[in-house]
């Protein structure tokens, strides 16, 4: 894998997820089914050829679910859990005064709000002060890809996946924030290729 650039892991799931509720910045916890996903994508890491672990760089966005799933995926690679480190421009973008609720919820208090979101997802700021849309949050990728130097692994988000899909993939901001992002695959890019392992 000489050029290879980056894996990139989402968080194990979480209750939210399991519940399809907005959680973006919140710090909610794995479930169950969530480590179980961050432990088999940590043996799918150490599996592959020729993968050296002490020649890359990792880390994590701070938030817990994406640190406890960094830590399981490194000790189910045979490394010591901790020896990582955090990078908040990798947060989950904010859905504001929408994390909590489902869109079913949102769609009951507010009809029509959910089909005039998808029009143009990526743009799409919901309501709160600190609420951001998709290209926000991707310019906070963006700055987070101009200090990767070595080759990485690291543990973030759906939306920091799908921001990677837009600004490396070349995908549209709107294919991009509509895409399943899956939570016990691994992402793999080198150079300009992407591809799930």
């Amino acid at each position: 894998m000489p050029d290879l650039t980056m894996f990139v892991i989402r968080h194990g799931q979480t209750d939210y997820n399991r519940d399809a509720r907005l959680q973006g910045s919140r710090d909610i916890a794995l479930n169950d089914t969530g480590r179980t996903q961050a432990a088999q994508n940590g043996r799918s890491l150490a599996s592959l050829p020729a993968f050296d672990a002490e020649l890359f760089d990792w880390v994590a966005s701070p938030l817990g679910r994406t640190r406890e799933t960094m830590e399981l995926v490194r000790a189910h690679a045979g490394l010591a859990p901790g020896a990582y480190r955090t990078d908040p421009l990798l947060i989950e973008l904010s859905f504001g005064d929408w994390e909590g609720s489902t869109l079913a919820e949102l769609e009951a208090r507010t009809p029509g709000l959910i089909r005039n979101r998808d029009l143009d997802k990526w743009d799409f700021r919901p309501p709160g002060d600190r609420a951001e849309s998709y290209e926000m949050m991707a310019r906070r990728i963006d700055a987070f890809l101009k200090t990767v130097t070595l080759p990485t692994v690291c543990v973030a988000h759906g939306g920091t996946i799908r921001a990677i899909f837009n600004r490396i993939g070349r995908i549209s901001g709107q294919e991009a924030a509509m895409m399943d992002v899956p939570q016990d695959q691994i992402l793999a890019i080198a150079g300009d290729r992407l591809h799930w392992i």
